[in-house]
């Protein structure tokens, strides 16, 4: 009987649907995909709905079908913008419509010319920064690896500067480079994408350029597969309050146009981070590279340089060793190569068995850093994330990307030091320390940790024997937490405000009042004074900035210059502290940070 109900389902199909193609109706109306219906049996040719599809229930947190919004009038196609007599391309859901009125994702031969703007549409290669600073992105290495520098960013009118290579990205796994725009373009309009180079080309002034999308305005930047399937897209400028978000893969630069191939209801979208379904297997299938954005209900899909790739290479981004980590750690860095031997090996001693350091755009020796750990026998992986003031969507990344290689993951800044006063009469460090922090209930997602914020101790420069050495009282006052995260508890969302992360229904926080974090937040002031220049969290104000002046995140006392105070060495001393300095000394002696330690 089922075979003969199948039949007489084609049947109807090639009846009634005309010129649609009978085996793309059969994937459509026998099959549902993922978190939503590839079509929906309301949209197909009459007769072919009930009888023929099979029934779909959404999981618990995705959008019911009745949520489903229509793509915002850009997305449609010249027949339905029109209303023109039903096409065969009509009958298809609005989801699966190319869009045929949308520029292409390259400038044609006709519009290349040297003297001719590109065309401007919502898809680019290119994103302006801020400080003038343009992030470009290329399929292909250029100048022989990561951080030799060897290419050239040649601008618009013949000017060029040299471009710093980030390395290879996660999600789209293709190579990033940051170069300054110098001061002649920057008065130019429409501003356009420069070309990258090797070093050895000649001619600055050439065809072939693209749009420049401005960090300022919405913008998805970045994407990633899970290994359940699902897709995450970053973006920022989300409209949340919209009432719903849809996930939009389209073509981009391919035979046939710029067009949409599908289109989902979000099963979640939060903050910077928005999870996707991923788009219909015979897509994945191709191997094709996909543009990937979001779209508020009722408004349209913004800009987007993000791409996905079916099945794309994660080499070097994600660690899948044999055996899963118990305790691994993770930071968000920007010019800290000086702090990161004392952190690094001091977290390894005590237990962390792999370090992810997400790097934000440093331009110090942090390679040679890490080369230098790696030798000495340090788990590492970087990540480069020069995505400004995004330091939530970085760990969203981490607490999604890497719960097949670390169970628990300790979310703290290169600043700050794990610490028990039970261990201050142990002769040297165990591996075993942390884990015994660590909860023995099933159903805790989380270990809060108190945060000591440590003074300058009377530092007037950085300390060459380290931070644990150099600073040796701190606040009375404690204001935050740290937290080390059971990553499979990790609410689906990935929604977290640094310190912490929303868990899963049945999973619970708990405070650990045994260790503590100790946070060398208020160092010499030729230190602290960078903090001043850009603060990494999304919601957290630049100190310049004169909105949320009594944000726990600010320095007490200090105004929005960044002027120095005569006595800021003697500030904030309430309480003398060397705990974690005398242990220190006992394990290591003075070497943690002697080994790449540096002045600025």
């Amino acid at each position: 009987m089922a075979h003969h109900r199948r039949r007489s389902c084609l049947r109807r199909v090639l009846t009634i649907a005309g010129g649609v193609s009978a085996g793309l109706l059969l994937l459509a109306g026998g099959h549902t995909y993922g978190h939503g219906q590839l079509l929906s049996p309301s949209l197909l040719p009459l007769g072919l709905g009930a009888d023929c599809s099979p029934s779909f229930a959404p999981p618990p947190f995705a959008p019911p079908p009745s949520a489903l919004s229509p793509l915002p009038p850009y997305l449609l196609s010249d027949l339905e913008a029109d209303a023109s007599p039903p096409q065969p391309e009509a009958n298809l859901p609005r989801r699966l419509l190319p869009i045929h009125r949308s520029p292409p994702c390259l400038p044609s031969n006709s519009e290349s010319g040297a003297d001719r703007s590109p065309p401007q549409h919502d898809d680019a290669d290119a994103v302006l920064l801020p400080d003038w600073e343009v992030l470009l992105l290329a399929d292909a290495e250029l100048g022989g690896g990561a951080g030799n520098g060897k290419a050239t960013c040649a601008f618009q009118g013949g000017a060029s500067s040299p471009a710093s290579a980030l390395g290879r990205l996660p999600g789209s796994a293709r190579h990033g480079y940051v170069c300054p725009m110098p001061e002649p373009v920057r008065s130019l309009q429409p501003l356009q994408a420069p070309l990258l180079l090797p070093t050895s080309a000649a001619s600055a002034d050439c065809p072939g350029r693209t749009s420049l999308l401005n960090w300022s305005g919405p913008i998805a930047f970045s994407s990633a597969t899970l290994d359940s399937g699902d897709v995450l897209i970053f973006a920022k400028g989300v409209n949340h309050a919209a009432g719903g978000v849809r996930c939009i893969y389209r073509h981009c630069g391919d035979a046939h146009g710029h067009g949409v191939v599908a289109s989902f209801p979000a099963i979640t979208s939060v903050q910077q981070v928005t999870r996707c379904p991923a788009p219909p297997m015979h897509l994945n299938s191709r191997n094709a590279e996909l543009r990937v954005t979001v779209a508020a209900t009722g408004e349209d899909p913004i800009p987007s340089i993000a791409t996905y790739r079916p099945q794309q290479s994660q080499s070097g981004l994600v660690v899948t060793p044999a055996r899963k980590k118990l305790i691994c750690a993770c930071t968000m860095v920007h010019n800290v190569s000086k702090f990161l031997r004392e952190w690094v090996l001091y977290h390894a001693a005590v237990g962390v068995e792999h370090f992810f350091l997400y790097d934000n755009g440093s331009q110090d020796d942090f390679a040679d850093q890490v080369a230098q750990l790696r030798s000495a026998g340090i788990s590492i992986t970087t990540v480069p994330w020069p995505w400004i003031k995004m330091q939530e969507a970085g760990f969203s990344h981490s607490a999604a990307m890497h719960q097949s290689s670390c169970k628990w993951m300790a979310f703290i800044d290169v600043d700050e030091f794990i610490f028990s006063p039970n261990w201050k009469g142990s002769e040297k460090p165990s591996k075993s320390m942390l884990e015994a922090l660590l909860p023995v209930d099933p159903d805790v997602g989380q270990v809060y940790l108190w945060c000591f914020d440590f003074a300058p101790s009377g530092q007037t420069s950085h300390p060459q024997e380290g931070v644990i050495q150099g600073y040796t009282c701190r606040r009375k006052i404690i204001l935050r937490h740290k937290s080390l995260v059971l990553l499979a508890a990790v609410n689906h969302s990935l929604e977290n405000a640094i310190h912490h992360f929303t868990l899963k229904d049945g999973f619970r926080s708990i405070r650990n009042l045994q260790a503590r974090v100790n946070h060398y937040k208020y160092q010499a002031w030729s230190e602290f004074k960078h903090k001043f220049k850009r603060r990494v969290s999304a919601y957290v104000a630049d100190w310049r900035d004169p909105i949320n002046l009594q944000s726990a995140d600010r320095a007490p006392g200090l105004g929005l210059d960044g002027v120095e105070p005569v006595d800021w060495a003697q500030r904030y001393c309430d309480v003398k502290d060397n705990l974690l300095q005398q242990l220190s000394a006992r394990w290591f002696g003075n070497g943690l940070a002697t080994l790449g330690s540096q002045d600025t």
